[in-house]
């Protein structure tokens, strides 16, 4: 990291962006400022702690106090690095799609879990569960769909820098047009109330998609049009839900026809995904 010309060193340079970020109400200050200034820098995030004291070279501390200023207006830390880790896959994000949660790692679970030969995925977004199924269970046939042909164009892309283009499918709909039958249905669909919009952080309501988190009074809009046609696609289907939906969201299926309803918590023990089977 040393350099004839630096900006500061590594601790200074991580004790200014930390602070300033932890004073624009960032959630995680000095992890993000850790990241970005690996970034910049081109090295591992722990060669920050032992090197604290190295030079940080001007162009990086430029590019660095850039993508602090980025974060400081908000913007998610996968935006500003174009990218982020999915299981066993690194996934190109921009506004177009979602940044991929943690908890959406439970669907690909279900899936390795049932090991089914075709699978659906609706809402596709970055196409991080279709493309981490293709990426692990490898005899699975996939299917992705999404409304927004933005979200698809990034989700393609993923899967031909992946390797994966030949083993996904990609449908501009909510359903295949075809009404073709699959073993598994997953949806990752909008599901944050109007109501809760207010309360979100700025991360989510100034940067991410709208139209790939609103769903209406009670955030269950997109999940009802779907559970409505699904026992036609699949005889099973698990959806990822808000925090409280869980419920709702098995009366539904119930409801449709799906017999057979469990709930799957995420890492924080919320139940985070409701699966129905015929």
């Amino acid at each position: 990291m040393a350099a004839s010309a630096t900006a500061g060193s590594v601790r200074e340079a991580l004790g200014g962006a930390t602070d300033a970020l932890r004073a624009a109400g960032v959630e995680s200050p000095r992890l993000d400022a850790e990241v970005l200034l690996a970034e910049a820098v081109e090295c591992e995030r722990a060669r920050l702690v032992v090197d604290s004291e190295a030079g940080v070279p001007a162009a990086a501390g430029r590019r660095f106090g850039e993508m602090v200023r980025r974060r400081l207006r908000r913007e998610p830390v996968a935006y500003i690095l174009g990218r982020k880790g999915f299981r066993r896959i690194e996934l190109a994000v921009d506004r177009r799609v979602l940044v991929p949660r943690p908890e959406t790692e439970l669907l690909v679970e279900l899936a390795l879990e049932l090991k089914p030969r075709r699978v659906l995925d609706v809402g596709t977004g970055s196409g991080a569960v279709a493309l981490a199924i293709a990426d692990e269970l490898r005899g699975c046939g996939m299917t992705a769909t999404d409304t927004s042909a933005a979200a698809l164009e990034v989700a393609r892309a993923n899967a031909e820098r992946l390797g994966l283009a030949a083993r996904v499918d990609f449908i501009e709909a909510m359903l295949p047009p075809e009404r073709l039958r699959f073993d598994l249905l997953l949806a990752n669909l909008p599901y944050v109330s109007e109501e809760e919009w207010g309360s979100l952080a700025p991360e989510v309501t100034e940067w991410e998609p709208r139209e790939a988190l609103l769903a209406g009074p009670d955030g269950l809009d997109a999940i009802r049009s779907l559970v409505a046609v699904a026992r036609d696609v699949a005889p099973v289907i698990a959806l990822e839900v808000g925090v409280g939906q869980a419920p709702a969201v098995a009366e539904l299926l119930l409801d449709a026809g799906f017999g057979e309803v469990e709930t799957r918590p995420d890492l924080a023990g919320i139940p985070r995904v409701v699966k129905g089977s015929q």
